[in-house]
């Protein structure tokens, strides 16, 4: 039983928090408060669904409420003119307690666990299909890149401004992430594995696991070797920030609106496809993660210990995530959805990247994900002629990247500052926020910039000098 409902006229019911416990213990759940038994929306207080809503993500982060804290943000949404909250709850990778006592989920409903031999057992099961949770003593925090963090803490900025996350210090947000955690044999706080994969210089972990690494490869010339390759060993958050770079340089962008805003088709699919074979890895195995750009398809493989077997379909099978700490900084940052929303971005946008475009899932020790298209032309051989010339109509057009005063205000911004946004250079150049955009396209025509990572929570990167000013003959 993984579906709830809750009725919540007189604010959150106190049986909410043994709900988030039991399904964070069990295989997770969702959980619809405004919803009576019999499942009739009733609705909550217009005035109180934020309110709601703040309360429950300000409770999920408080030991008192649930230990260890799990952050979660509940979704409001209008059915029938009425208002409701919607908390997904994954499974955790650790058995938690809400107001000191451990609670589990069966059939019937919440139940506590009150045997102790029950909840170690409960606790082995989730350390046996958990690697994510070990612990290192030998690993501190100078081996971790302080620049990443910084990094981390800039994503989730951007993708909610008042995070709680973001007034704590480095240590206790690694407790509050539950990136850190008691060591039994030595009694003290710990990084754990999830903390090492997401943010450990290259050496800390190839100490911890030799055999990590991730392979990025282009093959369209060369199947049976590579035509580009880029083999990453550094963190998961460096990881995925490349893999969209290499994504950005070998598949095509289609202009697509969606009412009257441009977005990117191949950031909404192939963030999806390269951070759920991040973030749902096992990494003890001895595999490495692959994502390859065939002529027809993207196809990416990690090594996972199997929840269900064979060909998968979207909507028919209840997702399930293999490392909860990972994935959860990752939803913290925006750089993937609530667990099962991916696989639904990908059906929903890939119909508008290429007519004859599908996705294959398929889960046995290896998972592999399959985006096939027919249609779409990747970036290499004898298009980079129409490229060529493209770029001669954009100089003809718009001059010689070096001669727009607005294209050097906007390179040299770039260049001090990588997170800078449209607004930003708007103000700097003095310019509508369409001519940046404009101006932006035609550096990255002659390669002078470079876009590294999804739309929000990306950066700017300065790829080469700009040319000089051309001197007409006199």
């Amino acid at each position: 039983m993984t579906l709830e409902f809750k009725e919540a006229k007189g604010g959150v019911p106190a049986s909410f928090y043994e709900t988030v416990c039991s399904f964070l213990n069990r295989e997770g759940g969702d959980i619809l408060l405004g919803v009576d038994d019999s499942g009739r929306i009733t609705g909550l207080p217009p005035e109180n669904g934020d309110k709601m809503a703040a309360e429950i993500a300000s409770c999920l982060n408080n030991p008192v409420k649930i230990e260890p804290p799990f952050l979660l943000v509940p979704q409001k949404i209008e059915l029938n003119g009425k208002i409701i909250l919607h908390l997904n709850v994954p499974c955790s990778s650790r058995v938690h307690k809400a107001a000191g006592r451990v609670y589990d989920r069966s059939a019937d409903g919440d139940f506590e666990v009150k045997d102790t031999a029950a909840i170690a057992a409960m606790a082995n099961r989730k350390a046996a299909y958990y690697s994510e949770t070990k612990v290192y003593p030998g690993v501190d925090f100078k081996s971790l890149d302080k620049n990443t963090i910084k990094k981390a803490r800039r994503y989730i900025q951007l993708n909610s401004e008042e995070h709680p996350w973001l007034s704590l210090k480095d240590y206790e947000l690694f407790k509050a992430a539950g990136l850190m955690q008691r060591d039994v044999k030595t009694g003290k706080d710990s990084l754990t594995l999830a903390a090492i994969l997401l943010f450990g210089k290259e050496q800390a972990i190839q100490s911890v696991l030799p055999q990590y690494k991730t392979d990025a490869l282009l093959k369209i010339k060369q199947v049976d070797r590579y035509d580009d390759r880029m083999d990453l060993r550094v963190n998961l958050i460096e990881s995925f920030l490349l893999l969209m770079s290499f994504t950005a340089r070998h598949l095509p962008d289609p202009f697509y609106m969606e009412g009257e805003t441009r977005i990117s088709l191949r950031d909404k699919i192939f963030r999806e496809v390269a951070a759920n074979m991040l973030v749902h890895r096992e990494y003890t195995s001895g595999y490495a993660g692959r994502f390859i750009i065939y002529k027809d398809r993207v196809e990416a493989t990690n090594p996972c210990i199997p929840h269900y077997k064979g060909r998968l379909q979207a909507g028919r099978f209840m997702p399930f995530q293999k490392n909860p700490l990972i994935s959860k900084f990752f939803l913290q940052m925006g750089w993937v959805e609530e667990i099962g929303s991916g696989m639904y971005n990908i059906d929903k946008y890939l119909p508008m990247y290429a007519k004859d475009a599908r996705v294959e899932y398929t889960e046995e020790e290896i998972f592999k994900a399959e985006v096939w298209y027919k249609t779409v032309k990747i970036k290499q051989g004898a298009e980079k002629a129409t490229e060529k010339a493209t770029e001669k109509a954009t100089e003809k057009a718009t001059g010689y990247i070096g001669r727009s005063k607005t294209q050097k205000i906007i390179y040299e911004a770039m260049k001090k500052n990588k997170y800078i946004s449209i607004e930003e250079l708007a103000k700097e150049t003095g310019v509508t926020k369409r001519n940046v955009e404009k101006n932006i396209a035609a550096l990255k025509n002659k390669n002078a910039i470079l876009r590294v990572g999804p739309d929000k929570g990306g950066y700017w990167k300065a790829m080469k000098k700009l040319q000089p000013r051309r001197q007409k003959n006199k």
